[in-house]
C-alpha cells in the first residue's frame, strides 16, 4: 500500500516538474521567436549560399579567422518543399549537390541606385577616369 504522504510529495513533485517544463518552453520560444526571420524566395531570384569550413575534397575559400560566411550570389532555379531551394551553379561546383535549406541563404538586396552603367564611365587613352561627386553621406561618426 502507498502511504497518503508519498503521494502527496509525488504530486507536488509533478507540478513543480510541470512548471519548470513550462517556464523552459517559454524561454526557448522566446529565443526562437527573437532570432526567427520570414524569408522566402521567387524563382529567378538572387541569394548568398553560406559557407562551413569543411575538410574533404570541395572548398570554397581560404580556411582563417577572415574567411568568408557568405559566397557570391547565385540565381534560385527552383522552390522544392516549403524550405529548400534548388541554385543555379557554376559547372566547377558540380560535385556539390544544388539544392539547399533556406537556413543557409541570404537574400541578395540590390539597390538600383548604385548600380553604374558602363557606358556612363568614360575611360581615358591612358586608361584612366574622373571621378565624379554624386552625394555627400552625413551621419553620426561612432565612437
Amino acid at each position: 500500500m502507498i502511504r497518503p504522504d508519498l503521494m502527496h510529495q509525488a504530486i507536488e513533485k509533478v507540478k513543480i516538474i510541470t512548471e519548470w517544463l513550462k517556464t523552459t518552453k517559454s524561454c526557448q520560444k522566446f529565443y526562437s521567436d527573437v532570432r526567427h526571420r520570414d524569408l522566402e524566395f521567387k524563382e529567378d531570384d538572387w541569394a548568398f549560399l553560406k559557407i562551413f569550413p569543411t575538410k574533404g575534397i570541395m572548398q570554397f575559400v581560404k580556411k582563417g579567422m577572415l574567411s568568408l560566411g557568405y559566397v557570391e550570389p547565385y540565381r534560385i532555379i527552383q522552390r522544392i518543399g516549403r524550405v529548400a531551394y534548388k541554385l543555379e551553379l557554376p559547372p566547377e561546383m558540380s560535385l556539390v549537390h544544388p539544392v539547399f535549406h533556406i537556413s543557409i541563404l541570404k537574400k541578395v538586396v540590390r539597390d538600383p541606385s548604385l548600380i553604374v552603367l558602363v557606358e556612363t564611365i568614360e575611360v581615358n587613352e591612358e586608361l584612366t577616369y574622373e571621378e565624379i561627386l554624386v552625394a555627400f553621406l552625413i551621419g553620426k561618426s561612432v565612437s
